[in-house]
């Protein structure tokens, strides 16, 4: 008798790409006539913006550039200006080729930026970025149940707790504020460089819909009206919402990836700060599963030919977000601060044994007036590393979001300049695991007459499982004859009713 297992399909998403890939472009920009020679590079900044996503069968790419200034001072001038250079990218990542288009999660930093003089009237701007990209295509996994078997048919099932990425989407949104600047900054006549950095702060579902709190940080450097650079760091909270395409438990969860799509800002007279931004959320659903498995059958009085098949089933094991701070030293500085820069890389992940290292390299930069009072720059590279335990058979995968804006302060030993980090870590499972599908039941045979009915056995390395199907027996059977309660000890003498 063949009894062919129920199939209940389970609805999910499968990673067909985790990868990062970094992207340098350069860009050649001349001055325009009204500004002055090129006498000495103090320094460059950049905002990453993310433009466009497309999937495209067999890949995906994922578009955007970086909004670039780099400031310098005019030969035998003292007073600073600043050029602006938009450098674009695009970015692709192959996969076997999908039958429906799927979703794409890209998480972009600005690795590196920099700017040389390469004639009086001409600038090199070179710009790295760093983008995690994950392509996730919806699928139905397969997951079999039996319907009814045989009394004398016994079945060893496992669940699992698992948490499955159900559904992504995105919601995109703008702000348009006014916000007034600082005391220091009221009376700035020019931006030089801006920038936003966008937090999620707070996240939850509500049935159908994903909603997310979070706080816009806008930092940006001003030329005053004396001619000094001062600093300004404003912030400006949102709260978003999106719909979901079906309803969530409250055990489900959402991860939520916010960007920069685009971005404007412009002093007003009146010593506001007019702010326009395009923002996106990026989101992934993950519902909690207690996914049971049949991975095992016999019978005592017939023979059971089991046919089974790998279940692949996306599980994450655990997601965890830490909270890290990259600190450095800028050696030897004295003076006043202006401004402070940071860059960040992807994490680096390097697995060793039965654990992984992850590296957080980066770097700062420093814009400020010396002893003499002169306008000065200067950088410095950071690393952080942590490691991390865990069996081979599980996959990691890293990003890292810059939490809110850098800060520094002058020392006697320098210039000492910190930046908050999130490191957000997801593990998942790696392989398969095995699934029962069907069973071919043979017809019930007597026993043999020269049969023992009872069988002395000492616990070695055998469950009771596989001693009840070695010898004919079932767990209960086993546990009754023994007054077992709990699993039995090594070395313990079982007896073993044979059925």
């Amino acid at each position: 008798m063949e009894l062919q297992f129920r199939n209940d399909g389970l609805g999910c998403l499968r990673e067909a790409v985790w990868e990062v890939k970094n992207e340098e472009q350069t860009q050649e920009v001349k001055l325009p006539d009204t500004m002055p020679d090129i006498g000495k590079v103090l320094g460059s900044w950049g905002q990453v913006l993310l433009r466009g996503k497309e999937w495209r069968g067999s890949g995906m790419s994922v578009s955007g550039g970086v909004m670039a200034w780099v400031l310098y001072l005019p030969e035998g001038e003292t007073e600073p200006r600043s050029v602006e250079a938009w450098i674009p990218f695009s970015i692709r990542w192959d996969f076997p080729q999908t039958d429906r288009d799927g979703a794409i999660m890209a998480e972009a930093l600005i690795k590196s930026i920099d700017a040389r003089s390469v004639s009086a009237r001409k600038l090199m701007v070179r710009s790295v970025v760093s983008v995690a990209g994950c392509a996730l295509v919806p699928t139905v996994a397969e997951l079999f149940t039996p319907d009814s078997v045989p009394e004398d048919v016994y079945l060893r099932s496992f669940t699992y707790p698992m948490l499955i990425p159900s559904e992504s989407g995105e919601k995109t949104f703008d702000l348009d504020e006014e916000l007034l600047l600082p005391a220091g900054c009221q009376n700035a006549r020019r931006l030089l460089h801006f920038s936003m950095d966008p937090e999620i702060t707070d996240q939850k579902l509500m049935a159908d819909k994903v909603v997310f709190r979070g706080v816009a940080h806008i930092h940006a450097l001003c030329k005053c009206e004396d001619g000094i650079l001062k600093s300004c760091h404003l912030e400006i909270p949102f709260s978003q919402y999106g719909d979901l395409e079906r309803e969530y438990d409250p055990n489900a969860v959402a991860r939520i990836v916010p960007s920069v799509t685009n971005l404007d800002m412009e002093l007003q007279e009146n010593g506001m700060l007019r702010i326009k931004a395009g923002l996106v959320g990026q989101y992934v659903i993950y519902q909690q599963k207690q996914v049971t498995v049949v991975q095992d059958a016999y019978s005592p009085h017939r023979s059971v030919k089991l046919h089974t098949t790998q279940l692949q089933l996306p599980s994450v094991l655990e997601q965890k977000q830490e909270h890290i701070q990259a600190e450095q030293l800028l050696e030897g500085i004295t003076g006043e601060l202006v401004d402070v820069f940071c860059v960040a890389e992807q994490p680096r992940l390097d697995r060793r044994g039965e654990g992984v290292d992850v590296e957080l390299p980066g770097a700062f930069q420093a814009l400020f007036y010396d002893a003499e009072g002169n306008l000065s720059s200067g950088s410095v590279r950071y690393t952080q590393q942590r490691r991390m335990d865990m069996p081979g058979d599980v996959k990691l995968t890293a990003t890292c979001h810059i939490m809110g804006l850098p800060q520094g302060d002058v020392g006697m030993d320098g210039i000492r300049m910190w930046q908050d980090m999130s490191l957000n870590t997801t593990v998942t499972a790696e392989a398969g695991m095995e699934m029962v599908t069907g069973l071919e039941i043979g017809e019930v045979t007597p026993p043999a007459a020269d049969r023992p009915s009872l069988i002395l056995r000492r616990v070695g390395e055998e469950s009771l499982w596989e001693m009840a199907k070695h010898y004919g027996s079932t767990e209960d059977a086993i546990r009754s004859a023994n007054g077992l309660t709990d699993d039995p000890t090594p070395g313990q003498i079982l007896i073993i009713p044979v059925a």
